[in-house]
């Protein structure tokens, strides 16, 4: 094929412009590459914000014309020449045993492997520079965790205003992973160590917001956050005898508020 189809999508966000193009164009993900053209912008207290804009293009094949065969001389006779002497054979090498320098955690397990190579084409695709490498996290018995941690220089633009730019491509990510897997595999992807620096400040604001809740006696409503940010709120306090949170609202501004226990 000689052009490659292409759509361009404007959403509020990155993953909500994938999820309208996939649909107008009726493929999976797996069959699309994905450019961010504008990130998009909240503006001031709301005002003159711009939604995210990205170009989907769809993968192809492109067939070259096979290379014209030219006839070849007939060969002239030669004289000829002394055989050359055997060289020696080369001794075996011993193999690498299993778990001695057999590569890095990517090249071992094929998931992580899969969702550092997909990360990667994604930044490529947004002209992102940037080192990618993945590890799987069997710390919870209960789920395994791919870890794919990016860096570089100047990568805020992989963040974006309160992680939205980073939670797309973390799910676009897991979102191709698991179509190529054909199994959901949770992925989470960070940046220069942003997520744990949230987390750390999102725990200290929940002790001092649940302090000021018991001095004051009056709940306290915390800024909207996604469900993984308000999860570390609620796991932070539920151990606190003196108050209980609840998540209020609705997506993508729902809360939580953390209520004094009479």
């Amino acid at each position: 094929m000689s052009e490659k189809a292409t759509l361009e999508v404007i959403a509020p966000t990155v993953e909500e412009a994938l999820a309208k193009g996939l649909a107008e164009l009726g493929l999976p993900a797996e069959a699309v590459s994905m450019e961010v053209l504008d990130a998009g912008s909240k503006g001031f207290l709301g005002l003159g914000g711009r939604q995210v804009r990205i170009r989907l293009t769809v993968k192809g094949l492109e067939e070259e014309p096979a290379p014209a065969k030219m006839e070849k001389p007939a060969p002239r006779p030669q004289a000829a020449k002394p055989r050359p002497k055997p060289e020696p054979k080369p001794e075996p090498r011993a193999e690498t045993q299993p778990g001695l320098n057999a590569g890095s955690p990517a090249e071992q397990d094929p998931a992580a492997k899969l969702a550092e190579e997909t990360l990667a084409l994604l930044l490529e695709k947004m002209k992102v520079r940037a080192s990618v490498s993945a590890q799987r996290d069997n710390s919870d018995s209960d789920r395994a965790v791919i870890l794919v941690d990016v860096r570089g220089d100047d990568l805020e633009v992989l963040i974006g205003r309160r992680a939205e730019t980073l939670n797309a491509l973390q799910y676009v990510t897991s979102l191709i992973v698991g179509k190529q897997l054909e199994q959901w595999v949770q992925v989470t992807v960070d940046v220069e160590g942003y997520r744990n620096r949230r987390e750390r400040q999102l725990r200290q604001m929940a002790r001092r917001m649940a302090e000021q809740a018991v001095r004051s006696g009056r709940q306290q409503t915390l800024e909207p956050m996604p469900a993984a940010e308000r999860r570390i709120i609620h796991i932070e306090l539920r151990n606190n005898p003196q108050v209980e949170t609840r998540s209020v609202g609705e997506e993508p501004t729902r809360k939580v508020t953390i209520v004094p226990k009479q």
